[in-house]
Order: C-alpha cells, then structure tokens, then sequence
C-alpha cells in the first residue's frame, strides 16, 4: 500500500539522532504536520524543538519499559506513521565471555522494544490507515562476527516485522522493513564501522519514498543493495508473499 507522509503526524523513536533525526528532518521536509520525539531524555531533543518549533513535540520513552510505551501510545493517539528507530549494539562474537549479556540486552530493546510498540500502536494505526515502519539491518539476513549477538536480535526483529506485515497489512497498515549496511552514526561506530558509512540522509529519504511506493522491503545504500541483489529473489518469491 503506498503511503505518503506529507499532512501525516509522524513519530520516531530514537528520535534525537543519527538516522532517527535524520527521518525527523526528512519527514518535515516532505510535509509532515507533526512528528513526535519519542526519546529516553528530553533534553536531547532541545536543538530540534528550536530549529522545527511547533511541528515537532518532544515525548519521553524507554522502549524497554513497558509501562512508558503505553504511556507514550496514550499520548500520541493521532499518530499516522510510527518508526520504531531505536535500537542498542554491544558488539560480542558468539563465544564471547559477555555474549549472553549481550544478547539479553539487544533483545530487550531490539526486539521486545518492537513488540511493545506494535502492540501499543497497532490499534491507533488501524484506526488512521497508517504505517510502521522498522529499523533493520542488513545484519538481519546475514550474521557478522563482531557483532553476532546484535546481528541475531536484528535477525529475530526482522522475523517480527514479517509478522506484523501479515497481521496488520490486511487491516489497512503499510509495514516498511529497512536494511541499511553501514551508516555514518554513532551506532555504527559502536559497531565497528567507523568511516565505512554512508550519509543518514539515504536512509532517510529512502524510507520517504519506499512507503509512497508500497514496498515492504528497502535497502537503502550502496553497500545495502549488493545484499539486495543476492536477496531479491528469495524476498520477492518467499518473504513478500
């Protein structure tokens, strides 16, 4: 289903950076009415309140936390679009010491995070005919050693994001999965991909365009698209069905 966000209020989690600020900008750039800041600390969301003024609101959520995820669904009830962006790497190969650690944590917010927010929105995006979209990773369809733990929770929040095509795509929800490579963030500095990256503005402004096209998946950068390519045909033939 094609959605387009021009007149749509948005709402990004992990808002305050990186590609999550980077969508906010884009969004507004592209006529969104209102986007919501969904962040753990309100403070770091001061610069854009200042730079967008009225079109932005600033929201507190840990995607941790049950309780603040209704909270935040609660508050932003007007909601069209929801990007569940945010996301933590501990970088850890399968037989590190800390690996398990590592996983729990990445889990919690990776993929419970998505779970809670779909929950929690699911019903408000029904209501308005509109869209989630989630924060993947190339990672998700192919394992990378330093990261093997993160690559796993972006593995098991990819699996999600299928199920939530499924389940909400035939009540009038667009469900967008996004697999950039490496990105120039902080994240991806924290995963190992320091100077690798490309700018956040492709992942951005490919999400833009991926929902007014319909698809349900995107690889947004170069790198990205040389597992796209390999990838398509099983996407297209078996996922996307």
């Amino acid at each position: 289903m094609s959605f387009t966000v021009e007149n749509k209020v948005a709402l990004v989690t992990g808002a305050n950076r990186g590609i999550g600020k980077a969508i906010v900008e884009s969004f507004i750039k592209h006529g969104a009415k209102k986007v919501y800041l969904a962040v753990r600390n309100l403070e770091s969301t001061k610069g854009l309140e200042q730079e967008f003024g009225d079109k932005v609101t600033s929201a507190q959520v840990d995607v941790s936390d049950v309780d603040s995820v209704i909270k935040l669904a609660a508050l932003a009830d007007d909601v069209d679009v929801v990007v569940n962006n945010a996301g933590i790497v501990v970088p850890a190969l399968s037989l590190s010491d800390h690996a398990e650690d590592a996983l729990v944590k990445e889990m919690d917010v990776n993929v419970y995070g998505l779970m809670r927010m779909a929950k929690a929105f699911a019903g408000i995006l029904e209501k308005n005919g509109g869209a989630l979209v989630q924060l993947n990773s190339i990672v998700s369809i192919k394992n990378i050693a330093h990261i093997s733990t993160y690559s796993a929770s972006k593995a098991a929040s990819y699996s999600i994001t299928q199920d939530l095509r499924a389940t909400l795509g035939p009540k009038g929800v667009t469900v967008l999965s996004v697999h950039p490579g490496p990105i120039d963030t902080a994240l991806g500095t924290e995963a190992g991909f320091d100077g690798m990256g490309s700018a956040v503005t492709v992942v951005s402004e490919g999400i833009v365009g991926a929902l007014a096209e319909g698809v349900f998946h995107l690889f947004p950068d170069d790198f990205a698209k040389h597992f796209e390519g390999g990838y398509k045909e099983y996407a297209s033939s078996i996922i996307a069905l």
